[in-house]
């Protein structure tokens, strides 16, 4: 994997962002490979097709890219938000990859990969519609949450220009199948709950579990007995291998 952007043939485009999805989108067909089954290639998709930007041709796995210059942060912007929530609320999204580069020395900087069912309403943020004075006046937007999704859905695949070991990326991915639901309400409170056991320390207790009642309760108003939802929630992710119980109410986070 060669981390330099290939900036060669470019001098027809004149907006920015055309130039980086032309240079991003070459980097991927050179240097990507599938992260579900280890092809050494993805191929790209048609221009303006509605849903993905490539597709592994052996294992036929869909993913979307976008990209940014600079830091990647919490955040990233994305096409309109009513299209994004359908796409998750009818398990339709592929994958995504998100990619920070340099733009001063034309270089992959950071490239993580969130697997389509860590996406949750939860994690798109509806941004405010043009002004009427805008081309599209009224048209709604939505930014990707990253920060709000569990670290076990942010595989990293390039950190800080170091390139993770393929195997290790494979052997990620293939554990977060394990969380695939296509119940929306179960994907939300298995996430819910994984950002609160990744906020305490590796070993825990019930007792700091409920702790976050509140904002789970926030999360999810309509449920009324958050506490056995918890026990629930815990069972099932024991079960899929990303906590151990302890016994005499404590556990260990896994993975």
């Amino acid at each position: 994997m060669d981390l330099q952007l290939d900036s060669s043939g470019v001098e027809g485009y004149h907006s920015g962002t055309q130039i980086a999805r032309v240079l991003t989108e070459r980097w991927m067909k050179e240097n990507m490979y599938c992260p579900h089954c280890g092809n050494p290639h993805i191929s790209q998709f048609e221009n303006n097709r509605p849903v993905a930007d490539f597709y592994c041709p052996a294992c036929r796995n869909e993913y979307e890219l976008k990209s940014k210059n600079g830091n990647l942060g919490n955040k990233i912007t994305d096409g309109a938000y009513e299209t994004m929530i359908a796409r998750i609320t009818g398990n339709q999204n592929p994958d995504f990859l998100f990619m920070s580069y340099a733009k001063a020395d034309c270089r992959v900087w950071n490239l993580i990969l969130v697997p389509k069912h860590f996406f949750v309403p939860a994690v798109i943020e509806r941004r405010k519609p043009l002004p009427p004075t805008a081309h599209r006046a009224g048209w709604v937007g939505c930014n990707i949450l990253i920060g709000q999704i569990p670290q076990q859905g942010r595989i990293s695949i390039v950190s800080n220009g170091c390139i993770a070991d393929a195997a290790a990326v494979i052997r990620s991915v293939n554990a977060s199948r394990r969380l695939e639901t296509g119940d929306l309400n179960c994907r939300g409170w298995l996430m819910d709950v994984l950002n609160c056991i990744n906020r305490l320390p590796q070993v825990f207790t019930l007792e700091e579990m409920y702790r976050f009642e509140e904002m789970l309760q926030h999360h999810h108003p309509d449920n009324h007995n958050i506490r056995p939802k918890i026990r629930q929630q815990l069972q099932l992710l024991r079960d899929r291998g990303f906590v151990e119980f302890l016994g005499n109410g404590s556990y260990r986070r896994l993975a």
